[in-house]
């Protein structure tokens, strides 16, 4: 079992806590840290939050929210093994040719340890705020999906669709073996991530529900004659209820478990510390 911590990015204080911690995390074995994003905060927003039963984030508008791309190359610039994760970013509310240069080069400077998470996301005013539109942002994530790997290859790229109208060109540092990993149990996720990702994120804590979404992911590549070995499966856990609950939702299909900072209490570092010792270990 694999081990993560997120998100490193949010509520950090200063540079040096989010270091700290990133550092820590890679000497206690921890295999990855991870982001979450939001570009703003709205003060009142009437879109619902899909993951809990309020339907608002944890997070108020004056959080520090540090950019997650910027954050992991300072955290890459800073440790050698830790793999970054995005957990994750809103593909359609970007620009997918800016996004497409950043993650292939913020691969480039890590020396290809990024794991670039992506959903479509929920929170309409701040698509707003971007000028973007919300509707239809699936239809758009699908046409980005497949117009991005063509930039991440180094060929020259020539793809027209009804959002997109790029050609003669090519982009460098090339990516062709960049990992994408899509989170969410909503809506399409389960095609999305056969069709586009190497892995899966879950927001979820509960065994019997990441069983299920790992069920319903296997059909989704049983019908695209996809082997879904091929896709790795994360999910939340809270760092409670210790080796049994680990087993329990690796039994249900989880090869990563992404340890919320803020579930657990107390001292981080003494946690993040304990956990190593106590689970990591076995």
């Amino acid at each position: 079992m694999k081990f993560g911590l997120v998100p490193i990015n949010v509520g950090i204080s200063s540079l040096n806590e989010m270091t700290d911690l990133a550092q820590l995390a890679e000497r206690c074995g921890y295999e990855s840290v991870w982001t979450f994003e939001h570009v703003v905060v709205p003060l009142a927003y009437e879109s619902k939050y899909p993951y809990n039963a309020e339907g608002k984030m944890g997070t108020t508008p004056d959080t520090n929210f540090v950019d997650p791309l910027i954050a992991l190359a300072h955290i890459a610039a800073n440790t050698s093994t830790l793999r970054l994760g995005t957990g994750v970013n809103i593909l359609p509310q970007v620009n997918p040719l800016y996004l497409a240069k950043q993650a292939a080069s913020l691969d480039f400077v890590s020396a290809g340890r990024l794991e670039l998470g992506l959903g479509i996301g929920w929170l309409k005013e701040e698509f707003a705020a971007l000028g973007v539109p919300f509707a239809r942002r699936g239809e758009r994530f699908d046409e980005y999906m497949g117009a991005m790997r063509k930039v991440w290859s180094g060929a020259v790229v020539e793809h027209q669709s009804e959002h997109i109208a790029w050609s003669g060109f090519q982009s460098y540092p090339s990516a062709p073996g960049l990992r994408v990993v899509m989170g969410g149990n909503k809506g399409k996720i389960f095609q999305r991530t056969a069709r586009f990702a190497q892995g899966w994120f879950a927001p979820t804590t509960d065994a019997e529900e990441l069983r299920q979404g790992v069920e319903a992911l296997r059909a989704a590549c049983t019908e695209i004659q996809r082997d879904p070995q091929g896709v790795e499966v994360s999910c939340m856990w809270t760092g409670k209820g210790g080796q049994q609950a680990v087993t329990a939702l690796a039994d249900a299909g989880a090869q990563r478990l992404l340890i919320p900072i803020a579930a657990l209490g107390g001292d981080p570092i003494e946690r993040i510390e304990a956990l190593a010792a106590e689970v990591m270990a076995d």
